[in-house]
């Protein structure tokens, strides 16, 4: 995976009293105890592996004992194995392929056909990689991680297997066009790693090259080119980084027009980074903004986005942050100094870019409109100015690109609401056309249930947008069952999304869910991420907090039956809201979290976080981080909500010691709680689709029994 994809990919891994006080309140800081469970870092320790299996049976014996639990699980892995769901498309080598699960296939396959045929009912399929089998001949529990192929597309890929499910792999070439790995092709042993295709017989390599060539966080900063034929120990250094980045990578760009670079990547810090050129003389620094990244390339104009503003070297106009600009490649190759931009997008108070991909002739983007989702098509004119069309998009959706089609101009996006089921859209950026392809049969009964975009007022006075779904004739009473979800890091945006497993589970059961687009995220631009980084991080928290304030304000809940959830970054801030506000709360999901903020650097990926929470080694931010750090702020004079913590021995992203640590001491404090770690599905639900039954059948049990009962 490329340097920007690895960051954009981020952390995500999803999604009692009777009274409450003041949310303004400033939160007690509990004196800094001892850290006495770092024994729990162990991660397969013998005696770490025994509390993890004494605390699982222990809550498995309440929850999974649970008369409900059965019919959840039951009702989960059919909507998960469900014959009727999206086949996401792929565009490779001029057909359509897919990766699936099901019952028959735990594991998954991958498999093709042609667009003609994809666009039917029942389509042709034919299995090309059949993972089951692989893991079953290789003695392996592989979990897909998907293809790395080269472009233009002769079908030589790279398959990514990896082990439970963590970040590490182990790549494998594989041929499109035979279906047959590629007998003495490339392979790269199992390493956290970054490979980009430079043609079809040479590769760019950063992965574990020994010993001194991974950074503090776990992942490469050595790139090596290494040709067909070569050992890995003969290929050749060709950038080096530092231990303290977080990583290097690279990528190769090509339009259809013919043009060709390499992209290599310094990442500085985890939002930071450093650009050059790679080129027959080495590395040549391209002096675009830290805070920018790359998004290929089109009619040889190379597509940057930039999230900080922006004033070239030389130049008297300032560039803001949010905006796409494009770079002329051979008037960078020629000065990559004095830039001259020309914009694509520009952002307004409500509208901010999201994602773009390139067609044969035409740039695609999407953007969100105050969280409603918008796309375009963009043409690069002869005089170097872009046109653009905007897409007939339903309003109230959000709008994502599925895949695109270099060798021709086709596409597909896909959009999705919470009562919405998600369809898939096929476009064509030559004749703006844009058809459905195939939609979702409904999964769950919306007919009693309506959206709302409300809003709340958070400490500061900042208004704070958040998506409401309730039954319509919900009492005004502070009754209704309700779970609040967020995330609240990274720049990720948070939008409306059919969730069959939520609808099923939970709506249709009665219960109301929220979606908060607190600051953090990237709903509202850098600046919405930028106002919540490091030290500022209070504010995020904060507008969580004015969120569960409004809904009990306008009496659509009460702490008594509102619950929230979240997972990875989502997790940390379950865990600030869980000690900074435990009278707000009867029910805390805290799924694959960060909590141990005093340690997180030393812990799994944290080092590489930094940019986002600020470092310990820094005195004003180490006073911070321990004011939030959920595992330090536990108080065993504190009365706290019984949380449900869930986590995963394979995750090497952000790793189970934190929940392990956070259990621990809450046991120590003998504050109930329940907790569950699986061992496969890495910084996930589950490898496989009757593991994420399970897993949401053990948490809708958890918040039925705290929230409706």
């Amino acid at each position: 995976m490329h340097l920007t994809s690895r960051r954009a990919a981020v952390l995500i891994a999803f999604a009692t009293a009777t009274t409450f006080g003041s949310i303004h309140a400033t939160a007690q800081t509990t004196p800094e105890q001892p850290d006495n469970y770092q024994w729990l870092e162990d991660v397969s320790g013998g005696k770490a592996m025994a509390w993890v299996n004494e605390e699982n049976a222990r809550s498995a014996k309440v929850l999974q004992a649970d008369p409900r639990y059965p019919a959840l699980a039951e009702t989960a892995l059919k909507v998960l194995e469900s014959p009727t769901r999206l086949p996401t498309p792929d565009f490779r080598v001029g057909e359509i392929y897919n990766t699936w699960q099901d019952a028959q296939h735990v594991r998954g396959i991958l498999r093709k056909t042609s667009l003609d045929s994809y666009l039917t009912d029942q389509p042709d399929w034919q299995t090309v990689i059949d993972y089951d089998a692989l893991a079953a001949k290789d003695n392996e529990k592989w979990v897909e991680k998907g293809l790395n192929c080269l472009y233009p597309g002769d079908g030589l890929c790279l398959v990514s297997l990896s082990a439970g499910g963590e970040d590490a792999d182990t790549l494998r070439e594989f041929d499109l066009k035979t279906g047959k790995f590629v007998a003495g092709g490339f392979v790269l042993p199992k390493s956290k790693q970054d490979v980009t295709w430079v043609d079809k017989d040479t590769l760019l390599v950063a992965r574990d090259w020994g010993e001194g060539t991974m950074t503090q966080s776990g992942y490469p900063f050595v790139i090596k080119l290494w040709k067909r034929g070569q050992t890995l120990d003969q290929a050749k250094e060709v950038y080096r980084g530092t231990p303290t980045d977080v990583e290097v990578g690279a990528a190769a760009i090509q339009d259809s027009q013919g043009h060709t670079a390499v992209i290599l990547d310094r990442g500085v810090n985890f939002f930071e980074r450093e650009t050059f050129l790679y080129t027959d003389s080495g590395p040549k620094k391209v002096f675009v903004p830290g805070k920018s990244r790359t998004h290929g390339m089109l009619d040889g104009q190379l597509i940057v986005e930039l999230n900080q503003d922006w004033k070239p070297e030389g130049h008297s106009k300032t560039f803001p942050q949010g905006s796409v600009i494009a770079l002329d490649l051979e008037a960078v190759k020629k000065d990559p100094v004095h830039l001259k931009p020309t914009v694509i997008f520009t952002p307004t108070t409500e509208e901010f870019f999201q994602e773009s991909a390139i067609t044969k002739d035409h740039l695609l983007l999407t953007t969100l409109d105050h969280v409603q989702g918008r796309a375009y098509l963009y043409t690069h004119e002869a005089n170097n100015t872009w046109t653009r069309k905007k897409l007939d998009i339903p309003d109230n959706l959000s709008v994502s690109i599925a895949t695109t089609n270099t060798s021709d101009n086709k596409f597909f996006l896909e959009t999705t609401g919470f009562l919405t089921p998600s369809s898939l859209l096929l476009g064509d950026a030559a004749s703006t056309s844009l058809k459905s392809a195939k939609t979702l049969p409904a999964q769950f009964d919306a007919s009693n249930l309506i959206v709302e975009q409300l809003q709340a007022t958070s400490k500061d006075g900042t208004k704070v947008p958040y998506f409401l779904v309730r039954h319509k004739d919900i009492k005004y009473d502070g009754s209704n069952p309700t779970l609040m979800n967020a995330y609240g890091g990274f720049q990720v945006s948070m939008t409306p999304l059919y969730n069959p497993i939520l609808g099923k589970l939970w709506l249709e059961r009665g219960g109301t869910f929220v979606l908060a687009n607190i600051r953090g995220g990237g709903e509202f631009g850098p600046a919405w991420h930028d106002a919540g980084l490091k030290t500022h991080r209070q504010r995020i928290y904060d507008d969580f907090a004015s969120v569960g304030q409004d809904l009990f304000t306008r009496k659509i809940t009460s702490p008594r039956r509102l619950g929230i959830v979240g997972g990875s970054n989502g997790g940390l801030l379950m865990g600030v809201e869980f000690t900074q506000h435990p009278e707000m709360w009867n029910a805390v999901v805290i799924q694959v979290p960060l909590l141990d903020m005093i340690r997180f650097e030393h812990i799994a990926a944290g080092a590489s976080w930094v940019g986002e929470y600020g470092t310990v080694t820094i005195p004003d931010e180490r006073k911070f981080l321990a004011h939030i750090s959920p595992y330090n702020q536990l108080n065993p004079n504190t009365n706290y909500p019984e949380p449900l913590i869930f986590t995963t021995t394979k995750d090497d992203r952000v790793g189970p010691v934190h929940a392990r640590k956070f259990a621990a001491r809450l046991e120590e404090f003998h504050k109930p709680f329940f907790y569950d770690e699986i061992v496969e599905g890495g910084h996930a639900a589950g490898a496989n689709l009757k593991e994420q039954a399970n897993t949401r059948a053990e948490q809708y049990t958890y918040l039925t029994r705290k929230l409706m009962d």
